[in-house]
């Protein structure tokens, strides 16, 4: 097999290997890696949050200008006759929703959607004097306009039907009707637009965010009667969280700080309950692989879930101790056993090929028949052996499903058995859940030592204790021996060897029972032989 790194190769098969899979390093470095990001995903909702701001801006210039529209159209109106000269009829308000007299406008400006226009143009002479109705309402209103722009932190500019500041700061006497907002709200239109704004010297942060290269700017018409009398312009640069952001950054630096710090322990916890166990895990079955037999114990296992991983590998490596040992042992009694048998045949067949080609008269009658009979016996014995081995085989690796009742199964018992009386105690309709082949396999073997060992009646009686089925199988046959009584489940141990037993049929039964989950034990009995079998029901 390939060898990859980290003994990966050695204990996977290729075709698991095939098949990419992220390593748990990996997927703890990217969930660390998610965690870091949080406060810089948190970042890119300040976007929204700007747009926000935009706004919440533009809703409070458009108050403003409504209460200095007010302001203007009342002066306007209290003009004696003839009045001012008006500009065009005006056109509904819009944006605006409602009905009947209330015509809110709401605010409409959107960063992601709106087109950033350049900065405001700058003013241009203008083309006619101002109305001196218009310059006393201007000059009554200056002072209102700077305190406004004391608390609001808005410019503020008052403009004529021709679009000539009437005032607003150094720009008094020019004409902004050449800027498209304002041309707009001349016509009796309410307009809104971001601008780039100019920012000189801007701090590293602060520049990082779009909402602080814009202005927003507002022009609402006043309106007197249905005519256009004038119009407020109006213009302020949204709040702007990077800003505080920035002014705040030794605070923000000492919660970056901490996130790194807690997501290195983060790192460190999961290195020390998940990934770190589960590395030793793997060099462990690399371990197991090279055949190094100590059990799977590691100094530290992190989680409940490693420490059942780790406790089934210990149990897979002790199992496969135990099959190795218990392999190495039955090929050794195996070879053993068959090794009798075959060195008769072996014997008594060249006996009688050196006969055959002497040039002596032949050996007596008698002779020939006993070499005959010695190889038919030794035939016969490792033939027995191999029937054996293959129902221990099958024993070992059996198809665990199936269940058969307790009568059907006396009753194949007492077929193949007629000359032992084999009587029966318990409910008839109880099931084992073994095969019916399974089961046969285990009480043959049982019934046939019995009558091997001089019983004539094998009495069966079942029961169930909580959650088992227990079955006692006791013979009136010559009973074992205290010397012999810990050796009877041992493969190949028999007392019968001279008369063809193999030694393996207890064997069978206990392997065929632990694969079912079941269990056989050897009781006491003042005569006779008595065994205990255990299988769970559930």
């Amino acid at each position: 097999m390939r060898r990859t790194g980290g003994g990966w190769g050695r204990i996977l098969n290729p075709g698991v290997l095939r098949k990419w899979r992220p390593p748990l390093g990996g997927i703890v470095f990217f969930v660390l890696l998610a965690v870091m990001s949080l406060p810089l995903a948190g970042l890119l909702l300040f976007r929204v949050y700007e747009n926000q701001l935009i706004r919440e801006a533009e809703a409070e210039l458009i108050a403003q200008s409504t209460a200095l529209a007010a302001v203007f159209a009342l002066d306007a109106e209290a003009v004696p006759a003839p009045g001012l000269p008006l500009g065009v009829k005006a056109t509904p308000l819009a944006p605006s929703i409602g009905t009947g007299p209330y015509r809110p406008i709401v605010a409409s400006l959107d960063l992601t959607r709106d087109t950033l226009l350049p900065t405001r143009p700058l003013a241009r002479p203008a083309a006619q004097a101002v109305d001196p109705g218009y310059a006393a309402i201007g000059e009554r209103l200056k002072e209102a306009l700077k305190r406004t722009q004391i608390v609001t932190l808005a410019g503020f500019r008052l403009l004529d039907p021709q679009g000539t500041v009437i005032a607003g700061r150094d720009e008094t006497g020019q004409s902004l009707a050449h800027i498209e907002e304002v041309a707009d709200a001349l016509r009796g239109r309410y307009r809104a637009v971001l601008r780039t704004r100019i920012v000189d010297d801007p701090a590293p942060l602060y520049s990082l965010s779009r909402g602080t290269q814009v202005r927003v700017f507002v022009a609402m018409p006043v309106i007197v009667g249905d005519r256009v009398a004038g119009v407020v312009y109006a213009s302020r640069t949204p709040n702007n969280v990077l800003k505080h952001l920035y002014g705040e950054w030794r605070k923000f630096s000492l919660v970056g700080l901490a996130i790194l710090v807690a997501t290195l322990i983060i790192g460190l916890v999961f290195w020390r309950t998940i990934s770190g166990p589960i590395h030793a895990l793997v060099v462990r079955a690399g371990e197991i692989w090279r055949g190094v037999r100590d059990d799977a114990t590691l100094k530290h296992y992190g989680t409940r879930e490693v420490a059942l991983l780790a406790q089934s590998l210990t149990d897979t490596a002790q199992r496969l101790k135990q099959r190795s040992d218990y392999i190495a042992t039955f090929a050794a009694h195996a070879s053993h056993e068959l090794k009798s048998p075959l060195t008769a045949i072996k014997g008594a067949a060249e006996l009688l090929r050196d006969d055959c080609v002497a040039s002596a008269p032949g050996m007596a009658k008698n002779d020939e028949l006993r070499f005959l009979d010695t190889i038919l016996s030794g035939t016969e014995r490792a033939a027995a052996i191999l029937n054996r081995l293959r129902e221990l085989a099958r024993a070992d690796n059996p198809q665990t499903f199936g269940s058969v009742q307790f009568a059907d199964l006396l009753a194949d018992l007492q077929q193949q058995h007629p000359i032992v009386v084999i009587e029966a105690e318990g409910d008839p309709a109880l099931m084992l859940s073994l095969s019916r082949e399974n089961a046969l396999i285990v009480f043959t073997h049982l019934v046939d030592n019995a009558a091997r060992h001089g019983a004539r009646t094998v009495r069966i009686s079942a029961g169930l204790d909580r959650n088992f089925l227990r079955i006692v199988v006791a013979d009136n046959g010559s009973g074992i021996s205290d010397s012999n009584r810990d050796r009877i489940f041992d493969a190949f141990f028999t007392t019968r060897r001279e008369s063809g037993g193999t030694g393996m049929g207890l064997g069978i039964v206990r392997a065929m029972l632990q694969a079912h989950g079941g269990s056989i034990c050897l009781l006491p009995a003042q005569t006779g032989t008595a065994f205990e079998i255990a299988i769970r029901t559930g």
